[in-house]
């Protein structure tokens, strides 16, 4: 939704994604990324107003309710302290609540953080459990969107080495983000098609990680923001947000092209002004946990008519030099600490338009756009970033 007061992202702060964090607890490693984004927004602990936090299920570390025991290392004793839960958009989720504590007049300075500790259980296993009135799967996230993806193809049309051409460009892009967990800058693909298949058609190479990791972001208020930029600090100002959902599971749903991901794309761009998103928007970070995942997305949030969004992937419309760079950071595939994936995308967003994309810059990218879904492609969660004020 668009909102009569503005707000920016003042900072954002990444750890380092690994398979495994051995040398942190939970809350060492979100302090990690605390602490790097109050550096990058300049702002102190003692300036922050409220704090939200996000995570996916808490099944996903076997530690329940972690962010009590948490609360005083995320320096939210004496401060308000909400958790936000949306499954594997939640990282969204949770920066899109913040933005609404500073659009709603509530704070000038609120933190938002996201992590995810995989190595301390089994996210397979935890995504198993069994689902009321549904039939079991018993293969987690990919066994479940597997026949999303056969769907997509038989309806599209797509060749089959699409994936393979997603795969390889993410993970071109991971090798020139130093935060990133696969740095694999030789995949090509020829290697991918090469790989193991676990989920036809998903192959190995085109499934993502599982990672350790936290992601934070410093919202401020227009006031906080004017000033920052004053100062010669860039900021990423927040033009509009948005979020929707849809039953998991109910007659003639569309899975390949959920309603509530056209729903919440549409209510983004109306917000935000955007006429026409493929020509609008310079840099796109989107959820993509499997490869297939791009084109669908390309179609599902309004970049590419119905079945064509193939074609720009094949056409190398995404690469970071395309017309639409998809996850120039490398995405999901890349690196995914599913409770903080969601997050790194609005954050990545960010990032591109404030100039601070390093290696992984898009050039002149002065509107981005962060992205998040989760649960049975049900949640969906999105932002709309540039590096200019928005108008009223």
């Amino acid at each position: 939704m668009a909102h009569r007061n503005r707000a920016a992202v003042l900072g954002t702060g990444q750890t380092n994604y690994v398979s495994k964090r051995l040398d942190v607890t939970m809350a060492g490693m979100c302090r990690e990324a605390i602490d790097a984004a109050l550096a990058d927004a300049n702002v102190t602990m003692d300036e922050i107003d409220a704090i939200i936090i996000g995570k996916a299920p808490d099944l996903f570390e076997g530690t329940m309710i972690p962010e009590f025991a948490m609360a005083e290392s995320l320096g939210a004793v004496g401060k308000q302290l909400l958790r936000v839960h949306t499954a594997g958009s939640v990282g969204g989720s949770t920066a899109n609540v913040a933005a609404s504590m500073v659009f709603g007049g509530l704070h000038k300075r609120v933190l938002a953080v996201a992590w995810e500790k995989q190595s301390e259980s089994n996210a397979m296993w935890a995504l198993s459990i069994p689902v009321p009135f549904t039939k079991p799967v018993g293969a987690g996230a990919g066994g479940f969107f597997a026949p999303h993806v056969r769907s997509y193809i038989r309806r599209s049309g797509a060749p089959s080495h699409i994936g393979a051409i997603v795969a390889a460009k993410d993970r071109r892009n991971g090798a020139l983000n130093p935060l990133a967990h696969l740095h694999q800058p030789d995949m090509t693909v020829e290697k991918i098609m090469e790989s193991q298949m676990l989920w036809d058609p998903i192959r190995f190479d085109e499934t993502c990680p599982s990672s350790d990791g936290a992601c934070a972001v410093v919202i401020g208020a227009e006031e906080v923001a004017d000033s920052a930029v004053a100062q010669g600090n860039p900021v990423a100002w927040i033009h509009a947000t948005a979020m929707r959902t849809e039953p998991l599971s109910f007659a003639h749903r569309n899975v390949v092209s959920p309603q509530a991901g056209r729903d919440a794309s549409a209510a983004l761009w109306r917000a935000g002004g955007i006429t026409n998103p493929i020509e609008e928007i310079d840099a796109a970070e989107i959820y993509v946990p499997f490869s297939w995942f791009e084109p669908m997305w390309l179609e599902n949030l309004g970049f590419a008519a119905e079945n064509e969004g193939w074609k720009l992937t094949e056409a190398g419309e995404t690469e970071i030099d395309g017309k639409i760079p998809f996850n120039a950071s490398g995405g999901v595939l890349s690196s995914n600490p599913i409770g903080a994936s969601g997050m790194i995308r609005f954050a990545e967003a960010a990032i591109q338009v404030m100039g601070k994309g390093g290696a992984h810059q898009v050039k002149d990218a002065r509107k981005a756009v962060g992205h998040a879904y989760g649960g049975g492609s049900q949640y969906f969660s999105m932002w709309l970033v540039g590096a200019d004020k928005p108008e009223h």
